[in-house]
């Protein structure tokens, strides 16, 4: 057996791997990174060690360790409830103004799960107190959460650019931003519509009136928090500063002034995550360095044509993000395949393609086999409930492996042009 075959073998047994929720992809990536050094010729256990993404561990390790503080202190948890007393009982604006915080918490640093997370819980009460659907509060929250995902600032946006610049399509962190943003929000405009074409004579009842939403003030420490979540942004932002290590020396800061805890921000870090993207990323090294991503590519791209591309591989990654992780196993495997699949098929826009495995893997997430989907239904106290959004939540999830697909044809290379 060839490197490349047998590195393209351990690739597809650690996709497959994570499928199931008994081990996690990054530890089995890791080991089959191992097994792979220790088997192939001219690998060692140096070559596997070198391998693994120090710099994008350190960028991760700072944004998750901010954003876990400002959690754990319960920073982020007043800010949203205050935020959703702007709806002020009116159930019309209540999706959006659900989708815009999770959106804004998502794309300002923690990403779609902390987000999700965060806003479920608080979704699920909002609904069941202003006779909402649970389905369009908890598709809003995911949604919303989904859109701000590939921003500049959060975990998964780092992932997604920091891939495509090693497969040189770099220089695009507005473009993938904007155009993640940009779908869920259409597809959230007609999850709307329908739903307003309803009525609201086929929603529970409300409660009258419905209780206020707690809002207890801020602490100082939290507004601590928001002063150096603020400044950490700007300084991202306006002076380019390193992402990670500027994130660490905001947390120095909330640790040494005591506005949060050591040990409660360190247990609410998503170490599985971060382990997750870390050993993915390993094994792709490992893959690209014997010649099975050429292999990996070269399969890939039998499955579409020059004109088709977009479309297919959007699907593909759809399909396969249902059931797995986009951040942690899909972005990781699929982006450093954009040249390869692009020179298989002798021609095609890799910013287009990009961007099409950004989108397809991102829109169907609200699927309740996704750990976005499992929050919100986890959210929901009522067991009939949860299990009505359960299935919603599936069936929509679902869709959205064909809906990207379509998106992606048709928008992907004009959007990538512009």
């Amino acid at each position: 057996m060839s490197p490349a075959v047998a590195s393209l073998l351990a690739l597809l047994v650690a996709i497959a791997l994570s499928f199931s929720a008994r081990v996690n992809v990054g530890v089995a990536a890791l080991a089959l990174a191992f097994l792979l050094g220790l088997a192939l010729p001219g690998l060692r256990a140096e070559g596997v060690a070198a391998a693994f993404p120090s710099s994008l561990f350190l960028t991760l390790l700072g944004v998750t360790l901010l954003f876990a503080a400002t959690e754990a202190n319960g920073t982020l948890a007043r800010v949203a409830a205050r935020a959703v007393r702007l709806a002020r009982g009116d159930a019309r604006l209540v999706p959006w103004l659900l989708f815009a915080i999770a959106f804004i918490v998502s794309a300002v640093g923690p990403g779609a799960v902390p987000s999700v997370a965060l806003v479920a819980p608080l979704a699920a009460k909002v609904a069941a107190r202003m006779g909402l659907s649970p389905f369009i509060g908890a598709l809003f929250v995911a949604n919303g959460a989904n859109a701000g995902n590939l921003s500049p600032l959060s975990a998964v946006g780092i992932i997604a650019n920091s891939r495509m610049a090693e497969a040189g399509v770099g220089g695009h962190e507005a473009k993938v931003f904007a155009a993640n943003a940009l779908a869920h929000v259409l597809v959230s405009v007609a999850a709307y519509a329908v739903w307003r074409w309803r009525g609201p004579g086929r929603e529970p009842a409300p409660q009258s009136p419905p209780p206020a939403i707690e809002a207890a003030p801020l602490e100082p420490g939290q507004k601590l928090s928001l002063a150096v979540l603020t400044a950490w942004a700007l300084g991202v932002v306006a002076f380019r500063l390193p992402v990670g290590l500027s994130a660490l020396v905001a947390v120095v800061v909330l640790l040494a002034s005591h506005a949060a805890d050591e040990s409660r921000t360190l247990r609410a870090v998503p170490w599985a995550a971060v382990l997750m993207v870390s050993g993915m990323s390993t094994l792709v090294a490992l893959v690209e360095k014997t010649g099975g991503m050429d292999l990996f590519s070269g399969l890939l791209a039998r499955l579409s044509t020059p004109g088709t591309v977009n479309g297919a591989m959007a699907f593909v990654t759809g399909v396969i993000s249902t059931w797995s992780s986009t951040s942690g196993v899909v972005l990781p495997a699929f982006l450093p395949t954009v040249p390869g699949v692009l020179k298989h098929l002798g021609g095609g826009d890799p910013l287009a393609l990009s961007l099409s495995i950004n989108v397809g893997s991102s829109l169907v997430d609200v699927s309740p086999l996704s750990t976005l989907g499992a929050l919100c239904v986890a959210a929901v106290e009522d067991p009939v409930t949860a299990r009505t959004l359960f299935r919603g939540l599936l069936t929509w999830g679902l869709s959205m492996t064909l809906v990207g697909a379509i998106l992606c044809q048709l928008f992907a290379a004009p959007f990538a042009r512009l």
